[in-house]
């Protein structure tokens, strides 16, 4: 009976280890400890964003009022085409062209690999008919290189004329921050 005692003691052990610490152990406390991995990566990552976000802000205040004003009139936080578009028509009047047709078609989203960071730039493209002399239009061009407001001519085409008046048809993409 003395050597009965302690076998069913370990007998009894070893049971209550397998039939219940083991399945706890292996089945909700696994499942609590990966959330609890998950949570605190989560938690580590907002810290970091909350660091970045610190130092770019502090990284902005660091900027002049003026250059800030600057870099909106660069490349402004919205499109607004329409303002553009009667910049463009008051350059063109000063310049002695006259813009007859102003189409504006925002560009497609590039399709982009999941794990690429995509630029936090828009863009649309204007296109633009306009008729006058060479000169005037050599003005007008110059007038849009000296724009404060970032603009790419992307295409060009000019219809000759015996009278010097030419008819041209542009492209211009105009850029804005998203």
């Amino acid at each position: 009976m003395n050597r009965l005692i302690p076998v069913a003691a370990l007998v009894l052990a070893i049971a209550i280890f397998f039939g219940y610490v083991s399945p706890a152990y292996s089945g909700s406390v696994a499942e609590a400890r990966a959330t609890i991995k998950r949570v605190q990566a989560a938690l580590d990552a907002a810290e970091l964003f909350d660091q970045k976000q610190n130092e770019l802000a502090s990284a902005k205040n660091a900027i002049s009022p003026d250059d800030l004003a600057h870099l909106e009139t660069l490349l402004p936080s919205s499109v607004d085409n329409v303002q553009m578009i009667l910049d463009l028509t008051a350059l063109a009047a000063r310049s002695g062209i006259l813009l007859s047709n102003v189409n504006v078609a925002p560009l497609p989203a590039a399709a982009t690999d999941p794990g690429t960071i995509v630029a936090p730039i828009g863009s649309v493209d204007l296109t633009l008919t306009a008729t006058g002399s060479y000169g005037a239009f050599r003005s007008f061009l110059t007038g849009v290189e000296r724009s404060a407001r970032l603009l790419d001519l992307t295409n060009l085409s000019l219809t000759g004329s015996e009278t010097g008046v030419y008819a041209y048809t542009m492209t211009a993409r105009l850029y804005w921050l998203r």
